[in-house]
């Protein structure tokens, strides 16, 4: 039997992965921005296209050259060259690089502990840029709060502590990484031996493997004249 195909569908390539259809998992969610690139932007470590759609944890990358715009309630975002960043719902985690964020709903930026928010629901403007372990922050349109410590709760009615500061609209401020938020933790499995001791087992076990080359050791009878 002859199949009949139409011409429409002859010669079309496969879907890309980032032009896929989501799973169902994703068609669950809703997205919370739409992002808008001319390339160079990665979405999850596939290739975004203009007018992708980016979900809740969705990571972000953009290449040397190339800037990323997304949009959401509310909030325009632009992603600058060389930035990776995570999508929250109000938050945007930024592993290093720089943003923009222009806001009406107090969308904030963290980096680390450091978090940068809104001092009011006014529209804000601000720019933050993390680059060798330093934090700065540029408040273009009205005052944004920089809170150090991740994990301390505070309601808006509560008073700035000793750890927080204020830039003021057209101030900028900067931030140690190391100071606000300590050393990085500890890899997991990692010895917590001092290295001097490390070191000192490490000459004491080459004298052993020493001694058993050089005395015979290793079960081996001893060597004589008789046995040769």
């Amino acid at each position: 039997m002859i199949v009949v195909v139409p011409s429409s569908l002859l010669g079309q390539s496969a879907p890309s992965p980032a032009t896929q259809a989501p799973s169902p998992a994703a068609r669950a969610q809703t997205p919370l921005a739409i992002l808008h690139t001319q390339g160079g932007v990665w979405i999850n470590g596939y290739e975004a296209t203009d007018s992708s759609a980016v979900f809740a944890g969705d990571l972000l990358e953009t290449k040397t050259g190339f800037a990323a715009n997304m949009t959401l309630e509310g909030t325009t975002i632009l992603l600058q060259q060389g930035s990776v960043a995570k999508l929250q719902e109000d938050v945007l985690a930024l592993d290093h690089g720089s943003v923009s964020v222009g806001t009406s709903k107090n969308f904030k930026v963290r980096v680390n502990c450091i978090t940068v928010v809104p001092v009011h629901s006014a529209w804000t403007q601000y720019d933050v840029t993390d680059v060798n372990g330093t934090v700065e922050v540029a408040a273009r349109k009205d005052d944004v709060r920089v809170e150090l410590g991740l994990n301390r709760q505070k309601t808006p009615t509560q008073p700035d502590t000793s750890s927080d500061a204020t830039v003021h609209e057209g101030e900028q401020g900067k931030y140690s990484e190391s100071k606000a938020c300590g050393a990085p933790p500890r890899l997991p499995g990692a010895s917590n031996l001092n290295p001097k001791w490390i070191a000192a087992g490490g000459a004491a076990a080459g004298g052993i493997l020493l001694c058993v080359l050089l005395c015979g050791g290793g079960g081996k009878s001893p060597v004589s004249p008789e046995k040769p």
